[in-house]
């Protein structure tokens, strides 16, 4: 399952993950951080004043007005009771808040697979890093001595099956394709039944990236289902969105449209490495109620990482 991913590092190995993690929101601690500091820098002490200049810090980290609010209030009212000493005591109580609200979606259950294969549909717009993290996840998977199976059902465009193909030979990875204009749910059909007969373990399926407002792509991802759960009941197990910090609120408001209409469970998290807006992780936890399950921190084939929250939250500060 890919729940066993996120406990599988041993304690070696989990220091460099942090290390990669404050590297790769570089630019969002500059923003959220370091700005507080220079708030703080110039009140006596910690009271509402404060926290309305800390309000848009949050948002200009990408928070969101909603998720921002609902932090703030919580703040306003330990200020009010003069439990807010300095800021070494604000930047605390901001991490547990945002833990607690990044947890709360984290802890969304995974479902249970008996046997193999798991199914994961790979959804989102074009130019988000689609294809290129499904090749990222199918690195994630192998390094962990699973086998792994693509299935290049985005058939509208040439390039994508191209595209998913180099990443196949990349990582060494077979990928079951069609020609292109074929149809999507036929070869995911063949790439599960593939997979059935050699007991893989990970079947990760390309969709067609054209733009959410179809209704004839969400009409056709939905075949897809039924054409999967005639060879593995309650498949797809994971339909991952592949979203892109850099486009911050927009992102999110695709990432809500995509949730309503594909059945989305959780998000992978693309050019965190990116952007300076970085609190877009809280704000897909809280308004979505998703969990992050990756984050790409990069272009190199293991620039995937399994996101972690406290990990995250204490990138943020650290």
């Amino acid at each position: 399952m890919i729940q066993t991913l996120f406990g599988s590092l041993d304690e070696k190995e989990k220091p460099s993950f942090l290390e990669r993690m404050k590297e790769a929101v570089t630019r969002t601690r500059e923003s959220l951080s370091e700005r507080i500091e220079e708030v703080v820098a110039f009140t006596k002490e910690i009271d509402r004043s404060t926290l309305d200049d800390l309000e848009a810090i949050l948002i200009g980290a990408d928070l969101g007005t909603t998720t921002t609010q609902e932090v703030l209030q919580k703040l306003r009212e330990k200020a009010d009771r003069k439990q807010i000493k300095d800021v070494a005591e604000l930047k605390r109580l901001l991490k547990e808040e945002l833990l607690q609200i990044i947890s709360a979606a984290a802890s969304r259950p995974l479902v249970k697979v008996d046997g193999t294969p798991e199914v994961i549909l790979v959804v989102g717009v074009n130019g988000t890093g689609k294809t290129t993290t499904i090749g990222k996840l199918a690195q994630v998977f192998r390094s962990q001595g699973k086998t792994v199976l693509l299935c290049a059902a985005d058939t509208f465009r040439a390039a994508a099956i191209d595209q998913l193909e180099i990443w196949g030979q990349r990582t060494g990875t077979e990928v079951i394709r069609t020609k292109p204009g074929g149809d999507p749910a036929a070869v995911l059909f063949d790439a599960l039944q593939a997979a059935t007969a050699r007991h893989t373990d990970f079947v990760i399926v390309d969709t067609a990236g054209r733009l959410h407002t179809k209704a004839n792509l969400m009409a056709e991802l939905e075949k897809m289902r039924r054409a999967a759960q005639r060879i593995i009941p309650g498949a797809p197990h994971e339909t991952l969105l592949v979203m892109d910090a850099t486009t911050g609120q927009n992102g999110l408001q695709q990432a809500r449209l995509f949730t309503q209409s594909a059945g989305v469970t959780g998000i992978a998290l693309t050019k965190l490495d990116g952007t300076a807006k970085g609190g877009v992780v809280v704000a897909i936890s809280r308004e979505l109620g998703l969990p992050v399950r990756y984050v790409g921190v990069g272009e190199k084939l293991g620039d995937l990482l399994p996101f972690d929250a406290r990990d995250f939250v204490d990138s943020l500060f650290e």
